[in-house]
């Protein structure tokens, strides 16, 4: 029974992951899609970036198995609402995190952040920290930082002369184009070859449906430089920050590197550093088992 409504569908298990409530969060006029697995508590929240949704984290759920592990999409992203003319920013989906542990009530929360679901994973840390069991950040980003490089499509989307460029050519083009860079930079992402034929035809999946993840793409890109530049005015909090942190990058990603990894690693003064070796961006598809141990194993605070 969802907390503030009707009951929602049970889901049975499959042969890749345990079963799922479905539940749709109310965001304003809005919804959000989340599934939220039963087990014990604090509930694992896990977040995607973009271009991501939550099938990024298909191959960890299962290895969460025994706790409560809630998944959602974005707004503008997978199953949720894709509202047109909508202000896709990092602050609006810290409203998007916020209004899922509200509706689920979810009350300390372990909150796991990859890519772009930094921002809002840790600006929500900090402003509610008593609330929080516990921070995982996987290749992520919050702040500018020595060594951070954005993937080059990111850099294409986001860096203001090269976007009134780049986004009347990909229209031109249509999804031909897009298509193309996205299997070229995403496909970068993965490690092992299987999991890339698996999964990258599923997370494009969204850039073909009717309406698209094309507009919460491109608006986040166009908020990301503004998202850095607040979180770099907000680096002081996060030394303040006194819950436990768990730092998980893969080391072989050249974008959200090691570097990165070791700066979070001195901003945050309660946090364990972990670099699997040969993990790419998308650590939690690379070493799932890896990432869960080092998730269901951070100490109490």
């Amino acid at each position: 029974m969802e907390p503030n409504g009707p009951p929602s569908p049970v889901r049975a298990a499959t042969p890749s992951g345990p079963s799922y409530q479905d539940h749709h969060v109310s965001r304003g006029p809005y919804q959000l899609y989340a599934r939220d697995y039963p087990g014990a508590e604090p509930a694992i929240v896990l977040m995607h970036g973009f271009p991501d949704d939550l099938h990024l984290y298909d191959r960890l759920v299962p290895e969460l198995a025994g706790r409560r592990v809630v998944s959602f999409d974005f707004l503008g992203w997978g199953a949720s609402d894709k509202p047109g003319g909508y202000p896709y920013t990092a602050t609006n989906q810290t409203g998007d995190l916020d209004a899922v542990i509200q509706h689920l009530q979810l009350d300390p929360v372990v909150l796991v952040a990859h890519d772009a679901s930094g921002p809002p994973a840790i600006n929500w840390a900090l402003d509610h920290p008593r609330r929080v069991a516990g921070l995982v950040l996987l290749n992520t980003y919050y702040a500018r930082m020595p060594g951070l490089r954005p993937p080059e499509a990111i850099r294409l989307f986001s860096t203001p002369i090269l976007r009134s460029v780049a986004r009347p050519v990909s229209r031109l083009f249509g999804d031909l184009l897009f298509r193309a860079m996205y299997r070229w930079q995403v496909g970068r992402f993965f490690r092992d070859p299987q999991v890339r034929q698996q999964f990258l035809p599923l997370l494009y999946r969204q850039f073909t449906a009717t309406p698209s993840a094309h507009e919460a793409f491109f608006g986040l890109n166009r908020d990301l430089r503004s998202a850095v530049a607040a979180g770099t005015a907000a680096l002081p909090r996060l030394r303040q920050f006194d819950r436990p942190v768990r730092i998980i990058f893969g080391a072989a990603d050249p974008y959200l590197n090691a570097g990165v990894a070791r700066r979070f690693h001195q901003l945050f003064p309660t946090s364990e550093l972990f670099l699997p070796p040969d993990a790419r961006h998308y650590v939690q598809l690379d070493e799932p088992r890896q990432v869960a141990r080092l998730i269901l194993t951070i100490p109490k605070g």
